[in-house]
């Protein structure tokens, strides 16, 4: 194995944590290098090298990221945002042919994760407990007047994320406002609750849970949390350890859930860092370090609960100039 660990980070935009903290675990192994479509992407400046590249869906984009790869002697690369993930597992065996490991899930598993029907199928078929969801609006018009579900509910893509263009309706008229108008849309159950986020590291070779970081949600902005404090459940944690044995994620994922009443219900699947690792970071739950020792070719070790409770995250405003 080559003596550098250098690692590639996709579309980093705002994440400057993210960065920040490979930096810190690759001290001495390698460099970490990040892309993104916008040279005013704050994170690019936490780098040690950065590349502007085209948007995912240009041309010339696969081919500029394998260049950068091989030009630098790249050992993984991963991506901050759910579009990339998909171009990566299509892709993964050119990755592989140039000794780059793209550390993500396989393709069946991100465009299951990606997709949420899919998701919620995947969950109902294994008896996980999840929120009611229809891509049918005549099956939801059913189940509302067999009294199964009721207004009001979530009308969102059911591709997408960050909470984008999500819709509370409360009427059949909106509902077939919104049905008129767009395609691919999806309704959910609107339920009342505590929401959770669980940030998991599956181990990339023994495909293994490692490590898992339960926070609660105390605010959230433009989908991704805002503030949040360290809890330990059991009920919730063997609910995880029970979804990751039935499902094939690899690596970091993020998981969404609802607490109503006294049950849990899981709502999705991010196969990639959630926007509020950073609180699992600082409470000494290390996924750089996991992904790190993946690629050097070490199997981590199973540690659950190593953190403690209560401790709080508190995101504020931050500038960077540049010339």
């Amino acid at each position: 194995m080559d003596k550098d660990i250098n690692i590639l980070i996709l579309s980093c935009g705002t994440r400057n944590k993210i960065v920040q903290y490979f930096k810190k675990e690759l001290s001495g192994k390698g460099k970490v290098f990040a892309t993104d479509c916008s040279r005013l992407a704050p994170a690019l400046y936490e780098a040690d090298e950065v590349f502007i590249v085209p948007k995912v869906y240009e041309k010339g984009y696969l081919e500029k990221i394998l260049s950068i790869c091989k030009d630098n002697n790249i050992k993984g690369v991963l991506s901050l945002i759910d579009p990339e993930l998909n171009v990566l597992a299509e892709h993964k065996e050119l990755f592989l042919d140039m000794g780059v490991i793209p550390m993500i899930s396989e393709k069946e598993t991100i465009e299951m994760s990606l997709d949420k029907y899919a998701t919620f199928s995947f969950l109902k078929n294994n008896h996980f407990p999840t929120f009611n969801n229809y891509i049918d609006k005549e099956e939801f018009y059913k189940d509302r007047k067999a009294g199964k579900i009721s207004y009001p509910v979530f009308i969102k893509p059911a591709l997408g994320s960050a909470s984008m263009n999500i819709n509370k309706v409360s009427s059949d008229k909106e509902v077939d406002l919104l049905f008129d108008r767009y395609d691919h849309l999806l309704i959910q159950e609107f339920m009342i609750g505590k929401e959770f986020g669980v940030d998991v590291y599956i181990d990339l070779i023994s495909g293994e849970l490692s490590s898992m970081f339960i926070k609660e949600k105390i605010k959230m902005r433009s989908g991704e949390t805002d503030k949040s404090v360290s809890v330990k459940d059991e009920e919730l944690s063997n609910l995880i350890k029970n979804f990751v044995n039935k499902s094939n994620f690899r690596g970091v994922i993020d998981i969404d859930v609802f607490k109503v009443e006294d049950e849990y219900y899981i709502s999705e699947v991010n196969p990639r860092f959630g926007g509020g690792y950073p609180h699992a970071y600082e409470a000494g739950i290390n996924f750089p370090k996991m992904l790190i020792n993946n690629l050097e070719g070490i199997t981590n070790k199973r540690s659950f609960s190593s953190y403690e409770e209560g401790i709080y995250m508190m995101k504020y405003n931050e500038l960077s100039i540049i010339k």
